[in-house]
Parts: C-alpha cells; structure tokens; sequence
C-alpha cells in the first residue's frame, strides 16, 4: 500500500528523484573513495614523508569532502522540497476525496478520523519519504560499497563481517516482530483523543452546565492514558535496540583494531589499511543502523499509507452522471416518485413509499414525530444521499441525471443545525453568490429578520463570525444562515427545522418576508413547531417513514389522526381551529 501511494503521487517529480539518486550515486562513491585516500595518505606520505605526496592527496581529500558536502546540501534541499510536495498532493486528495463523500461515507469514517488520516497519518509516510531519499538508497550503496572495499583492503579481517551481521539482522527481526503490530494502535488511539476532544470542546457548556469537567477529564486522560501505554511499549523497545546496536557497532571497532593490530604487528598489514579497514565497517554498520531506522519507520507509515488508501479508494455513494441533463428551464418543481431509502444491512427502511410534489411558489411543509424521516427525505433533493428505490425529480429530470453542481446551484439549503464559517458576516452571506451586492445582503438581512442586530453592531457587514458562528446565539446563527440562503436567490428553498430558536413574533415575520421573497420558488419547510406551517399550501405528514396524509392544515385535522395528534400536543383546540 505504501509503495503504490509512493509510486502514484511521485510521478510528477520523477525527474527531481532521478536527480536525488544521482546525487546519492555520487556521495557515496566519495564517500568510499576517501578512506582509500587516507590509507595511501599514510602508507605512501606520512610514512615515507613525502610532503609534496602529502599536500596532492590532502587537496584530493580535501576537494571529494567539498563535493560530499555540496552533494548533502543539495541532496536536503531536493528531498525536502520532494517530500513536502508529495505531502500537499497526498492531503489535497483525501480533502478532494472526502468532499465527494456522501453522507454514508462521512459517517462511516467519522470527523475525527478524517482529520487524523489528513494530518497524522499524512505526516507520517511524508517523513518516511524524506528520510527514504536521504537514508534507504543511500544504505544499500554504502553497504555494498564498502563491504567490497573492506574486503579488496584485508579479506581475512572482512570474516569479522560473517559474525556481526547476522548478530545485528536477527536483533532486527525481533524487534520488528514486536513493534509493527504496535503501530496501527497508535494511529487508532489518536483518532480515540481526536473523537474525545472534539466531543469536548464542541460540549464545553454542556460539561460545565451537568457539573462534569472532572468525569470529562478522567475520559480524556484515559484516552491520552492508552495512547501513552502504547507509544511506551515502542520507545521501550526503542531504548533497548539503540544501545544494543551501538554496542554491536563498538564491539566490532575494538574487534577489528584487536585483530588488525596484530595483523599489522606481523607485518601482514599497513597501519594506512588498517584505518581504512575501520571506517569501512563503521560505514558498513552505519548502514545497517539506517536500514534499521527505516525498517522501523516503514511499518507506522504503511499502516498510516493503508488508511490514506482507504479514503481514497472508497468510491460515494452518490455518483456524478457521465452524460448530465440540464432543464431547459430552472423553476424548482420537486417530485417524489414512490421513494424509498434505506442504510445498508438495515432491516426496515428509513423511507418508503414516498410520493409527492413540491411546485413553484407554494409553500410545502413537512411535519412529523422524532425519527419519522424528515431530514433523510429533504437531504434526497440536493443527493447528499441517494435513494435505494425510486426517483426524485428536479424540473422534470431525475437528479441522478443532472450534474451534482448544477442540483446544488439552485438550492438554498438551511441545514438543521445552522454553521457559519469563519470570517466576517459579508463572507458568509456571500457564500452562495460571490457577486452578491451590499445592497442584496442588506435586503437578505432584512427578509431574515437579521437586519437589526446587524446593524447594532460596530462593524455591520465586516463583523467578525467565529469557526461555527458561537459568537452569535442560536436564533442569530439562524437567522444569518437563513439570509445566507436567500442572498443565494435560488429556486428551491430547504430549510430544515430552522425554526426553533426564534421567538414567535420573529418567527411569524420571517415566515411573511420569506413567502414574499420566494413567491417564485418552491419552498420546503421541515418544521416541529406547528405554528410555523400552519398556513402552508401543501402540509406532507410523515410517520415511522411513510407519508400518512398530505393537505392543508384544515383537511388534515379532519382526515389524519397522525397530524392531528402533533397539533394538539402543542395547541389548544380552539387555536388549532
């Protein structure tokens, strides 16, 4: 999985990874070739004391160390500039990916884990990437290199390499037993503290209000608690490798200076070759020690590379039309056509039997008990979801078939839970039309029953709105999502439950500015205050998923048991009359 996100997102910059391996090629070869120069350094000048000698292969040296360190910076620079290009590209998809998904998808993922995958996750396989191109090529190269010149300096001292070896790759094998299953715990148990958190920052008053902030607490630093346990398990064994490896490293040092003193005690070794021979087993095991670090590396990043993928490949639910269809004629005409939906595995479905139509300038309310299916009937018009049977028309044409831009662009959707964006409120209202006028947000403002209180304060247009509007109230947030819409001038209003934070005086001259307002439009109305619908042109009663009664206010009363029961529950007989 890891290899394959590799293989995809770098083939824009193969040309700059070719580049890295040429750079790689070339310290390396320097790298190999400057002990070789010290030994004859040594043998042929210290010990004869040939200055002249002295000073050509120092300047040799001298230039093959400028052309490391040149080669290392460029060599940075490059993967650097690599690697964080790769993670923009990586994080750009998900975020393009996840903004295809339906609301299945959505909730199958989950916010905190989407976040997690786009920043975590993301950042891990885009470490490994850079230490790959400064570290993993350069540690095969470096190894055989040098273990083909240890071996041209003294084959008899290179056997010291048969016993090492094998000593450091089973020391690696185990350790790596241990640690990868560890690692895709770790990513799980940060989308634990991410779900947490959230939980905790968006419910604060909630917290505060039922005398909770200890319980909520003691859950976070359970959570923060297991995420530790288990990051302790990996440094643990962290601790015990690093020092064992460096004493493997030490060891085979004293070794070779044991055995290549006496080598060189008989004659049968030159003190140049023997320093030689020393720094090509440092480089030798240095290479071993990198190839471990990014052994180590790779699994956590493959486990994060899998949970990229799986965002990427998980295909929406609701899929765009190759050949769309375009109304010759936007006027929000809305059909249901014998709609039924329902979430995989479920037993019953959540709608069923839907059939009905929401016309131009009409007013078309939808009532219902808790759980009847309002929200997943109203959220099949903009296909935020699609149908498991049956058809939703826009204009005559079947939703499937229209371009999922051109559904969105003529509808001003008021969500239940009203969100504002943050920025100013002119940024907000203009949301749905950038080219809206001062003088249309005024009059949006105005429609929303907003008007006031905008203008009260300081800077009017140019508030400033926090992430989710929580610097306004719920009726305020409301009211400004409302005019967001109708700054939109669509020709199919939704507004879901966006009711219920007004009072009733506001809520009474919102209703009468907004018919005016949308006389043109079909205007969808989800309500659970009976008092808002009451004059609605057309009222569909929804129980347990079914439509149980569609008319006006006063045919409903004499013919639906189900309505009847909600407007009593909130009416006096006399004022449902």
């Amino acid at each position: 999985m890891l290899t394959k996100i590799l293989k995809d997102f770098l083939a824009p910059y193969k040309g700059i990874v070719i580049s890295i391996s040429i750079l790689l090629l070339v310290q390396s070869i320097a790298n190999l070739y400057l002990p070789s120069l010290n030994a004859d350094l040594i043998n042929n000048g210290v010990a004869k004391g040939d200055i002249s000698y002295i000073w050509k292969i120092g300047f040799v040296m001298l230039a093959s160390s400028a052309l490391v360190m040149g080669a290392s910076i460029l060599l940075a620079f490059l993967s650097a500039k690599v690697s964080m290009a790769f993670g923009a590209d990586v994080r750009g998809a998900v975020f393009a990916s996840v903004e295809r998904f339906s609301t299945r998808e959505l909730n199958k993922f989950g916010a905190p884990s989407l976040i997690t995958r786009n920043t975590n996750d993301v950042q891990q396989v885009q470490m490994v990437l850079f230490m790959g191109l400064t570290m993993m090529l350069s540690a095969p190269i470096t190894g055989v290199g040098a273990s083909i010149m240890a071996i041209r300096t003294n084959a008899k001292l290179s056997l010291l390499l048969i016993v090492v070896l094998p000593i450091m790759s089973s020391l690696i094998w185990v350790l790596l037993r241990r640690i990868v299953p560890l690692f895709r715990v770790m990513q799980e148990k940060i989308d634990r503290i991410n779900l947490v958190l959230r939980e905790q920052i968006s419910g604060i008053r909630v917290i505060r209000a039922f005398v909770k902030t200890g319980f909520e607490e003691k859950r976070f630093a359970q959570a923060s608690e297991d995420l530790m346990m288990t990051t302790l398990s990996v440094t643990r064994t962290f601790a015990v490798m690093f020092p064992v490896l460096m004493l493997i490293l030490n060891l085979s040092s004293v070794a070779v200076i044991w055995f290549g003193g006496k080598l060189v005690d008989t004659g049968n070794m030159q003190i140049g070759d023997l320093t030689a021979f020393l720094a090509y087993i440092m480089q030798i095991l240095s290479s071993v020690m990198m190839a471990v670090m990014m052994s180590l590396m790779i699994p956590r990043a493959a486990a994060s590379a899998e949970r990229i993928e799986e965002v990427l490949l998980t295909p929406s639910s609701v899929v765009e039309t190759s050949t769309p269809q375009s109304p010759a004629v936007h006027t929000g005409r809305v059909e249901f056509n014998n709609v039924e939906f329902r979430y995989p595995g479920a037993e019953h479905p959540v709608l069923s039997g839907i059939t009905f139509t929401a016309e131009p300038g009409q007013f078309t309310a939808i009532v219902g008990s808790t759980g009847s299916g309002k929200s997943t009937l109203i959220n099949l018009i903009p296909r935020f979801i699609d149908p498991t049977d049956g058809q939703v028309f826009i204009d005559g044409i079947n939703v499937r078939d229209q371009a999922l831009e051109s559904v969105w662009s003529n509808i001003g959707l008021v969500p239940q839970r009203a969100f504002l964006f943050g920025g100013t409120i002119a940024t907000n209202l203009r949301y749905g039309d950038d080219n809206a006028t001062e003088e249309d947000l005024w009059t949006a403002l105005e429609t929303a029953q907003a008007r006031d209180f905008v203008e009260e304060l300081p800077d009017k247009l140019l508030a400033s709105v926090a992430q989710g509007g929580t610097n306004f109230s719920g009726g305020q947030r409301q009211r400004l999502a409302i005019a967001r819409a109708i700054a939109k001038k669509p020709t199919i209003y939704i507004l879901d439950d966006s009711f219920s934070a007004l009072d009733f005086t506001t809520d009474a001259n919102l209703r009468k500015a907004l018919e005016i307002t949308a006389k043109d439009s079909t205007l969808i109305v989800v309500a659970q205050r009976v008092s808002t619908i009451l004059n609605a042109d057309q009222i569909i009663v929804l129980d347990q998923g079914a439509v149980v009664g569609i008319g006006k206010h006063h045919e409903l009363m004499n013919t639906c048991e189900t309505y009847k029961e909600i407007v009593l529950s909130q009416l006096s007989p006399e004022e449902a009359a």
